[in-house]
C-alpha cells in the first residue's frame, strides 16, 4: 500500500516544475516595471536586556526609491510585527513592509481539490477523486483505464486456513463496463486530468514548504528623492546577557577590596555585528509574544435550515525593604560618572629581568579596565560600551563592565542550619561602584590566591549584601538551646471570666572559639519565631524576614558567648464557673496576679467547694435510695411466690413497711439538699457575674 501511494505521489510530482514556473511568471507579470533597488542596511546598535529580549537598530543610507530585505527566523516574525519601528529621514517616507503570509497548514491544504490534510490512505484519496479518469498499471505490464466510481471494502481470504482480511476495491467505468480492481495488486495509478495533477502536486508542495521554518524575508520599501538616512528598529528574543565577577580581598585590611565585573554577551543572530554600539540593560521590562504572523479565523456558527431545525434542551450553569532596581524613580535618565578605573598598589613585577615568570602573586586588576559607563534610566540600569563592538554571528564574548574599588568587610558567617560547628568565610559587600550589580557568580581571590566561589543577587548602588565562599575551620561555634519557660504576668476578672497574660521565653546560647592567630568578626544568624520579640540582646545588627543577625568581634585565641532570648506574650481566658477547683487554687497562689483578684478567687473557691460538698451529699443520697429500692424490689419478688396466710409472708410485709419509711426519709433529705444546692449555685453565679477586677 505504501509503495502504491508513493507511485501516485511521484507521478503527480512530475508537473511541479511547471507549476513553479507558472507561479513565477505570474509574479513577474504583476510586478512593477522597475523594482526599487535593494540596499543593505546593517546593524548599528544593539541593546540587550536581562529579561531575554534585545533591541536591534539597523541604520544606513538609501537613494531614491529603494528597498531593503531583512531575514528573520519564523519564530521571530511575531516579534517583528509587534515591535518594528521605521524612520526615513531627510524628507523620505516608508512605503510598505511586505513578508510571506502563513495561513494555517490545514487551511491551505483544504483549499485544493484534493484534501491531503488528514494524511489519507490511497483508498481515501481515490474516494476524493470520484469521476476522475485514471490509468491503472499492473505488475505484469497490463493496464486498465476508466472513470473512478468509488472505493469499497470486501472480505478476502489470504490463503487456506488464513484469516479473512478487509481489502480495498476500486471500481472504474470504461466503455460501459464496470470493473473491480484490487488496490493491493496494482503497480501505479496515473491521473489523466492535468489540472487535477497540478492540484495534487501543489498540495504536496505546500506540505513540503511547511517544514521549512528557517528564514522568512521582510522587505521594507522607502520612497523619496536623493540620498537619505534610514533607521529600522525592532525587538526580538535574545539570549539573556550574564555577569561574572572577580572579588579581590587584600591581606592588609587597610587596602581596599576590588571588584571586576564581566558581561557575557552572545550574538545568536544571523548577522555579524561590525562596529556596533552595544548597551547592556539590567532590568525586567515586560515582554510577550503575540500570534500576529499566522492568519486567524473565527469559528462561525452553523445554522440549520428552518425545515430541519429543532429546539435543543439547554443546561444553565449556576450564575524587607530594598528595591530590586536603583534609579531616581522619576523616569529621567540619570548619568553617573564612569566607575573608577581599578588601580593596583605597587607590587613585585610580573616578570624577572631575564624574562622568567616571577613568583609574586598574580594581580588581575593590573591590566583590566572597564569598557562601559553606567547610567540609571528610571528603574533600569544600562551599561553603555565606550567603543563599538565587533562580534561575528554565533559567537560569544566576555567584556569588562566594572573595574572598581568596593567596600568589603570580611566576616565569619554562622548559621547552624548550614553547618552545626563551623561558620563560613564571607564578607559584607556594599555596592560603592556606582553601578547596578546584576546577579551572578563571584570568584573570590584573597592575597592573589583563589579562596572560593560565591553568588550574589541584584544589588542596586549603595545597598549591601552578604557573600560566603568557604568554610572557616579556625573558628568553632557550639550552639545549645536553653530551657523553655512559661510565666504568668498579670490577670483580671471580667464578668466571671479570668483573663491571664502569660509570657513564654526561649533561650539559645552560642559559644565561639577563635583558634586562629588573627582577630575575626563573627556574624551569627538566628531564626526569627513569628509572633515573638527579641529580648536579649536588645537589638540585632541586622534583621531579615526570617533571621536576626548578630555581629561580634572575637580576638585571636579568645572565646565569646552570646545568649539570644525571644519572648511571646499570650492572653488566656477561663470561665470561673466551669473551671475546676484545683486550677483555681493554683491561680489563687500565683504571686503575679493582684491580691484583690486572688482574694476574689479564694472566695469563689469557697463557694464552689460548698456547692461541690452539697452535690457530693446528693450523690450519696441517690446511691442509698437506689440500694433501698433494689431491696424493696427483691422483697416484692419473694412475696409473689409465698401464700399470703403464711408467717414468712407477714415478715416480708413488715420489712416492706420499714423500707418504705426509709425511702420516704431519703427522698425528703434529697429534696432539701437539692434546694440547698440550687441556692448555692445561684449564690456562686451571682457572685461571679458581678466580679470585675484588675
Amino acid at each position: 500500500m505504501k509503495a502504491n501511494l508513493f507511485a501516485l505521489a511521484l507521478a503527480a510530482a512530475t508537473s511541479i516544475g511547471a507549476i513553479f514556473t507558472a507561479q513565477a511568471g505570474a509574479a513577474d507579470a504583476g510586478a512593477p516595471a522597475t523594482r526599487p533597488a535593494n540596499t543593505d542596511i546593517p546593524v548599528r546598535r544593539v541593546v540587550l536586556f536581562s529579561s531575554g529580549v534585545g533591541y536591534f537598530e539597523n541604520a544606513g543610507t538609501v537613494a531614491g526609491d529603494a528597498s531593503t530585505q531583512l531575514s528573520f527566523k519564523t519564530a521571530q516574525i511575531n516579534d517583528i510585527l509587534k515591535s518594528l519601528i521605521l524612520e526615513d529621514l531627510d524628507g523620505g517616507s516608508v512605503a510598505a513592509v511586505t513578508y510571506p503570509s502563513q495561513d494555517p497548514l490545514e487551511k491551505r491544504l483544504r483549499s485544493f481539490q484534493v484534501d491531503i490534510a488528514a494524511n489519507p490512505t490511497l483508498a481515501d484519496l481515490l474516494k476524493q477523486l470520484r469521476g476522475a479518469v485514471v490509468k491503472i498499471d499492473f505488475p505484469d505490464g497490463t493496464a486498465v483505464s476508466g472513470t473512478i466510481l468509488g472505493v469499497e471494502v470486501r472480505p478476502k481470504a489470504a490463503g487456506k486456513d488464513q484469516p479473512v482480511i478487509a481489502t480495498p476495491i476500486l471500481t472504474v467505468l470504461h466503455n460501459g463496463v464496470i470493473r473491480a480492481v484490487d488496490l493491493t495488486e496494482i503497480a501505479s495509478i496515473t491521473l489523466a486530468d492535468p489540472k487535477l495533477q497540478e492540484e495534487l502536486t501543489a498540495a504536496l508542495s505546500v506540505l513540503s514548504q511547511a517544514r521549512d521554518q528557517d528564514k522568512k524575508p521582510v522587505v521594507i520599501d522607502f520612497n523619496g528623492q536623493g540620498e537619505r538616512r534610514v533607521r529600522i528598529g525592532y525587538v526580538v528574543e535574545a539570549p539573556v546577557w550574564k555577569t561574572s565577577y572577580r572579588l579581590m580581598l587584600p591581606d592588609d585590611p587597610k587596602q581596599p577590596a576590588k571588584l571586576q565585573g564581566w558581561a557575557i554577551v552572545e550574538n545568536q543572530t544571523d548577522s555579524d555585528w561590525n562596529n556596533v554600539s552595544l548597551s547592556l540593560v539590567s532590568g525586567r521590562p515586560i515582554s510577550f509574544v503575540m500570534n500576529l504572523y499566522q492568519p486567524l479565523y473565527l469559528t462561525r456558527p452553523v445554522v440549520e435550515p428552518e425545515l430541519y431545525a429543532s429546539l435543543r434542551p439547554r443546561q444553565y450553569a449556576e450564575a524587607q525593604k530594598d528595591k530590586e532596581m536603583g534609579g531616581d524613580g522619576g523616569g529621567r535618565e540619570r548619568r553617573m560618572a564612569p566607575p573608577a578605573i581599578m588601580t593596583a598598589a605597587p607590587s613585585a613585577a610580573a616578570s624577572n629581568a631575564d624574562g622568567t615568570v616571577s613568583d609574586a602573586p598574580m594581580d588581575p586588576s593590573r591590566s583590566v579596565q572597564s569598557a562601559a559607563s553606567g547610567a540609571a534610566i528610571g528603574e533600569l540600569f544600562s551599561y553603555d560600551l565606550r567603543t563599538p563592538v565587533t562580534l561575528a554571528r554565533q559567537k560569544s564574548a566576555m567584556i569588562p563592565i566594572i573595574t572598581s574599588d568596593i567596600d568589603a568587610t570580611p566576616l565569619s558567617i554562622y548559621n547552624s542550619a548550614v553547618l552545626p560547628r563551623n561558620p563560613l568565610n564571607g564578607a559584607r559587600l556594599k555596592n560603592t561602584t556606582g553601578s547596578h550589580l546584576l546577579s551572578g557568580p563571584i570568584t573570590v581571590l584573597r592575597g592573589g590566591t583563589y579562596a572560593g566561589d560565591a553568588t550574589i543577587g541584584n544589588v542596586p548602588p549603595d545597598q549591601s549584601r552578604l557573600v560566603s565562599f568557604g568554610i572557616d575551620q579556625q573558628l568553632l561555634v557550639d550552639r545549645r538551646d536553653g530551657a523553655f519557660t512559661q510565666t504568668i504576668q498579670t490577670g483580671r476578672i471580667v464578668k466571671g471570666v479570668l483573663e491571664l497574660t502569660t509570657q513564654y521565653l526561649t533561650s539559645t546560647d552560642y559559644e565561639a572559639t577563635n583558634q586562629s592567630k588573627n582577630a575575626k568578626t563573627l556574624l551569627i544568624e538566628h531564626p526569627i519565631q513569628t509572633g515573638w520579640d527579641l529580648v536579649q540582646p536588645a537589638e540585632a545588627t541586622e534583621k531579615t524576614d526570617s533571621l536576626y543577625r548578630f555581629e561580634r568581634p572575637i580576638d585571636a585565641g579568645k572565646s565569646l558567648k552570646l545568649t539570644v532570648q525571644q519572648r511571646h506574650i499570650a492572653a488566656q481566658s477561663f470561665a470561673l464557673l466551669d473551671l475546676d477547683i484545683d486550677r483555681m487554687i493554683a491561680f489563687s497562689r500565683e504571686g503575679a496576679i493582684p491580691k484583690e483578684l486572688r482574694d476574689a478567687l479564694v472566695k469563689a473557691i469557697g463557694l464552689k467547694q460548698a456547692l461541690a460538698e452539697t452535690q457530693r451529699t446528693i450523690a450519696e443520697g441517690e446511691q442509698r435510695l437506689q440500694a433501698v429500692q433494689q431491696d424493696q424490689g427483691r422483697i416484692r419478688t419473694n412475696l409473689q411466690s409465698v401464700a399470703s396466710n403464711t408467717k414468712f409472708y407477714a415478715q416480708q410485709m413488715d420489712k416492706m413497711s420499714v423500707l418504705e419509711s426509709k425511702i420516704e426519709k431519703i427522698q425528703s433529705d434529697l429534696a432539701d439538699q437539692r434546694d440547698r444546692a440550687e441556692g448555692q449555685r445561684k449564690e456562686l453565679e451571682g457572685y461571679l457575674s458581678g466580679l470585675n477586677l484588675g
